[in-house]
């Protein structure tokens, strides 16, 4: 049967249109798109790339691991119906990197996540441009071909990190076909990695070294490639670690053989090389801190290998100023999330004790800053910071005199140790406020911090509190920028036993951070930098996940805030190392390291069973 290409295209008719009865049937309808209009010239190619574009699953500002809409299922003006991802939620928040109001989430149940609508928009483009060259000409075809390999692997890889094995289409199904031949079976996990890897290969050979900003070229494939064989190689190496066995994994749906980790490795070693030297580390302000800030607000950094970009004129801007921010620096927005105790502690511990264990006296909040590293102040906004001229005042409460240890002081019950606490910022205590505008309460209101730190990285600083609202924000988000890169190499390469080229390329990142350099470097070294390099950009989540350690940090865990007080008698401040106030429970099943087939696939295609271990 031959095959028929659809091609959705939305249309909006007037009110006062109408559509006659009486029509000949056997006249081509003006206003059907079909391939010769989209695919005969450039613009309607990029109409039809742009479209799944905005579709790829980037896990951005606007992410959110159930897929839901906010405004109770109501999608927000701003909500774009191309781009399911939603403000609010951080999946950071989900794993002890930050803590919000969403913590409690289901990080393992999935949200049935299932593109091939999407994919099959690819295979169409693929099937179908080698037939314009005239039109086109050969060179500009195969440039949009590698593209379009770019596009599919994008879409398998988000299938692959969840699922494991899926079915790879890679033709156009005739949806005239019989059922038996519609309704495909799972490829094994190993086979789903090795496509995406030759297409991330046919990417590169075709695509241009450079593209529009927003659209990938040669090296965005290579950089994704690093990243998606390095999840592969951990796969092979840690899959058998605190995992069960189940169906799935004894037909190799899930899980790939041990002895193949070390080619995926290469691999993912290999690709990352490709971009050495066309790319490079934003350094571009002598201040290490303004210069980490600005790296990720530049659209001419040299470190931004795929963007993905936002307008308010467009109806895609995001909420990214106004929902990391607390409400008193913000039009009339509620923050969303904040950066965890631990997260803080991966730069080593604060000094916030003395020897002996008791608090240290700070004559302000914004002391405890001096000496950290400049790429943590950047990261994150302490107490004592400023923003858009008002500053982070974040205190716990007041103590009218302070004696003791930190901790027999945090050990105490809540009712017996002899502070002033209040669950707004009007209180006052003697003349002076109890709280602060910017935290921390445990009032209902999520306006301020429950941590007592807040997200820096993206914060646009250059907006004025006016414009700080939700769909407001405009900056890109860096899907791969190349700091990445090179902790993908440096991980491979530790994994490869290159301990020399690692170091290298940690030290490149710790120059830049304002670190002073390692001598030596091991898997826990490059874990952490990638942790601290990496913070609140959606990778944590999936490096647990891969290093098959999520059911380890995430095993009844619970996470910390740093408080300050104010000391009445002494006019000085401490901070005490406490319970955060969402006071979240962590667990994650060791099932979670796939998320279940969707339901409703399953339903409609019962060769996709057996389904992952334990659903």
């Amino acid at each position: 049967m031959k095959s028929i290409h659809k091609f959705i295209i939305a249309l909006s008719i007037s009110a006062g249109a109408s559509i006659t009865s009486c029509q000949k049937l056997d006249i081509a309808p003006t206003n059907i798109f079909t391939p010769q209009i989209i695919l005969g010239t450039e613009a309607g190619v990029n109409s039809m790339l742009a479209t799944i574009y905005r579709a790829l699953p980037i896990e951005d500002f606007k992410y959110r691991p159930d897929g839901g809409e906010d405004n109770n299922g109501i999608p927000h003006p701003g909500f774009n119906p191309l781009n399911p991802w939603m403000n609010f939620y951080h999946s950071g928040a989900v794993t002890g990197e930050l803590v919000g109001p969403f913590g409690g989430m289901d990080i393992g149940g999935g949200f049935g996540y299932w593109p091939y609508a999407n994919i099959r928009n690819v295979n169409i483009l693929i099937t179908e441009l080698p037939k314009y060259a005239a039109q086109l000409t050969q060179p500009k075809v195969d440039a949009l071909l590698g593209e379009a390999h770019f596009l599919r692997a994008y879409f398998y890889f988000a299938l692959a990190k969840r699922y494991g094995g899926i079915p790879i289409i890679a033709t156009v199904q005739d949806p005239g076909a019989p059922l038996s031949e519609l309704q495909v079976h799972r490829d094994k996990e190993e086979a789903t990695w090795d496509f995406i890897g030759a297409e991330l290969d046919l990417g590169y050979q075709m695509m241009p070294d450079v593209n529009p900003a927003g659209r990938a070229n040669k090296y965005v494939a290579a950089a994704l490639k690093s990243r998606a064989m390095l999840y592969a190689g951990c796969i092979a190496k840690y899959g058998s670690v605190n995992y069960v066995d189940g169906e799935a994994k004894s037909l190799g749906y899930v899980g790939i053989p041990a002895d193949k980790a070390q080619g995926y490795f290469t691999k993912a070693y290999d690709a990352a090389k490709l971009l050495e030297g066309h790319y490079s580390l934003y350094e571009k302000n002598a201040d290490k801190v303004q210069n980490y800030v600005d790296l990720f607000l530049k659209s001419d950094s040299p470190e931004n290998i795929f963007i993905k970009q936002y307008s308010i004129a467009t109806n895609t801007a995001h909420s990214w100023d106004a929902t990391m921010s607390p409400r008193y620096m913000t039009a009339n927005a509620l923050s969303r999330a904040y950066p965890t105790l631990e997260l803080i502690q991966r730069w080593g511990t604060l000094p916030i004790t003395n020897t002996d264990g008791t608090p240290k006296r700070f004559d302000n909040r914004a002391d405890l800053m001096q000496g950290l590293e400049p790429r943590l102040l950047a990261t994150v906004y302490f107490p004592g910071a400023t923003l858009r001229g008002l500053t982070f005042d974040a205190q716990r409460g007041i103590y009218p005199s302070f004696s003791g240890t930190a901790a027999s002081e945090v050990a105490k019950q809540p009712n017996s140790r002899s502070y002033v606490l209040a669950g707004d910022t009007k209180t006052l205590y003697q003349g002076k406020m109890v709280i602060g505008f910017t935290g921390l309460t445990t009032a209902a209101d999520d306006a301020v911090s429950r941590t007592g730190f807040y997200v820096r990285k993206y914060i646009d600083y250059a907006k004025s509190t006016s414009e700080a609202d939700l769909y407001k924000s405009q900056q890109p988000w860096i899907d791969m920028r190349y700091a990445e890169v090179l902790l993908n190499r440096a991980e491979a390469d530790v994994e490869l036993g290159n301990v020399g080229d690692a170091l290298t390329c940690i030290n490149q990142i710790r120059n830049r951070a304002g670190a002073s350099q390692l001598g030596n470097v091991t898997i826990d070294d490059v874990r952490n930098e990638r942790c601290k390099e990496l913070a609140f950009e959606n990778h944590y989540y999936w490096d647990l996940k891969r290093w098959r350690i999520a059911d380890v940090v995430l095993n009844n865990a619970r996470f910390k805030g740093l408080m300050p007080y104010y000391v009445f008698n002494e006019n000085k401040y401490i901070f005490l190392a406490e319970p955060e106030l969402f006071q979240r429970n962590y667990n994650f099943d060791k099932k979670f390291y796939y998320e279940p087939i969707p339901g409703g696939e399953l339903g409609k295609n019962p060769n996709l069973y057996p389904n992952n271990p334990n659903y």
